[in-house]
């Protein structure tokens, strides 16, 4: 990557997927300026069907992208076939939700006025994308954006910018207009230029916590401008009171590698009845011994592939030494089975009597905690500044009644994995995990304000009291 240019890399291969010019700030944001009002100003029906267009480009053109997200991020195939499927499958969830949380009301009032709730567009809205997700993501915050009525600025991740670049594409195909939804590539600081951007109406964000904290700093000064932050998570999976410790395992598994644990919601800890640990980690291991670890197209399908670059898989080594240093004990060890490419293989250290981190280790590595009593284990799954996603696996459902009551997080999920968030609900979190609900169906929300109005044809007014007699 140059000053003036972006290039983007395979991680299982190291091969070029693209490369383009970083692109300007202030351009980008005036073209979304100055095209955004004729695209408010359309009905919603027309803006509504050009989306459900843009579903059906993306449909036509599945394939390739797919295979473009599988190159480009290294998770396997299927996964970005999944992410493929998700993009399309929000349009129609878009719809519902801006229709029910921003739609047109009359509400009941005195004296035979109207009282009327109606909803205005922001003006041009930032999208920063994230790299795991890539499409699936960014997609979930632009078109609540453009139905609303804004124009979009999109800066993908620097390390994702092809499939920024696809997506934007596909939006253009079906006919939303090119000055609504820019593409910007760049860096971090171009990120952070564009956040900034007096001409920018509001942010919605997906991404690490330390980002989202500079983000809010950024706009301390500026109420007028929304800012959604959906942030990751230190996510917590628990294990008590269940005969069926495959299945246990099954989940455990799901929640912290799949995408190579580079989910927000991926669960960072395993908290377990110190009874049941023994049997579930023998379970989990030899789970692990029989995951798939390979390139995105490999045959067999892995189930996990390399991380997204070298950088990330040296820090998350890095971690697993830290974590070691303050007396963890090593289950299974993070390691680099293919010289100079970011695989890792899945790795488990136990924390029970050691010094905790409170920190998102973005990759496969799963801290193993066990508890004697559940109010102990509710207590450790609470022992963090975050709050997005946790999950209790249990037979008991008094237990699970008792998790969701105390856990603190903004998903709270039972016998089921920590990842998995569906677009019909909303997404986001408590604490470092976000402020808003930028991601799900609640996206809505941040996209447009409401105006109220009280309306009468005809003025009519009086002062009943307080004057002197004429």
């Amino acid at each position: 990557m140059s000053d003036n240019e972006i290039v983007s890399t395979e991680p299982a291969t190291g091969a070029v997927v693209w490369r383009g010019a970083c692109g300007s700030v202030d351009a980008e944001v005036s073209q979304a300026r100055e095209s955004w009002a004729g695209w408010a100003a359309r009905p919603l029906a027309f803006r509504v069907e050009t989306l459900r267009r843009f579903a059906n480009v993306v449909r036509a053109r599945a394939d390739s992208f797919a295979d473009l997200i599988a190159r480009e991020t290294g998770k396997p195939l299927w996964e970005a076939r999944e992410e493929v499927e998700a993009v399309t499958g929000h349009v129609d969830v878009a719809i519902s939700a801006f229709a029910e949380r921003t739609g047109q009301r009359r509400l009941d009032s005195q004296m035979g006025m109207r009282l009327a709730l109606r909803h205005k567009p922001h003006g041009v809205i930032a999208v920063l994308g994230p790299y795991n997700l890539p499409a699936q993501i960014p997609n979930g915050h632009i078109v609540p954006a453009l139905l609303a009525g804004n124009a979009v600025v999109f800066k993908p991740s620097e390390k994702t910018p092809a499939v920024g670049a696809f997506l934007v594409d596909c939006y253009r195909a079906a006919g939303v207009p090119e000055g609504c939804v820019r593409l910007l590539i760049g860096d971090a600081e171009t990120g952070r230029a564009l956040a900034g951007h007096r001409l920018v109406d509001g942010l919605l964000f997906t991404g690490s916590a330390r980002t989202g904290i500079a983000l809010n700093r950024q706009f301390a000064e500026h109420p007028e401008k929304i800012l959604a932050l959906e942030m990751g998570g230190n996510n917590p999976i628990l294990v008590w009171d269940t005969p069926d410790l495959y299945t246990a395992a099954v989940l455990v598994l799901q929640s912290a590698f799949t995408t190579a644990g580079q989910r927000f919601t991926a669960a960072r800890r395993l908290i377990v009845d110190q009874r049941l640990a023994e049997p579930l980690l023998e379970e989990i291991n030899r789970l692990i011994d029989r995951l798939i670890l390979g390139e995105p197209h490999a045959d067999p399908a892995p189930f996990l592939g390399p991380v997204i670059d070298n950088d990330a898989a040296d820090t998350l080594t890095e971690c697993f030494l830290d974590l070691s240093t303050r007396g963890g004990r090593p289950i299974r060890y993070l390691e680099r089975p293919v010289e100079g490419r970011p695989f890792l293989t899945p790795a488990l250290i136990d924390m029970t009597d050691s010094e905790r981190s409170d920190a998102e280790y973005f990759g496969p590595i799963l801290q193993v905690i066990r508890t004697g009593t559940f109010e102990e284990a509710v207590a450790e799954a609470n022992n963090t500044r975050y709050g997005l996603s946790a999950a209790l696996v249990s037979q008991d459902p008094r237990r699970y009644d008792a998790f969701w009551a105390n856990v603190r997080a903004g998903m709270v999920n039972w016998n089921r994995p920590t990842i998995g968030a569906s677009p019909k609900a909303p997404i986001g979190g408590v604490g470092w995990s976000g402020n808003h609900r930028p991601g799900g169906f609640y996206a809505a929300d941040s996209c447009a304000y409401p105006v109220v109005s009280s309306e009468a044809e005809q003025a009519r007014a009086f002062i009943g009291i307080g004057l002197r007699d004429s």
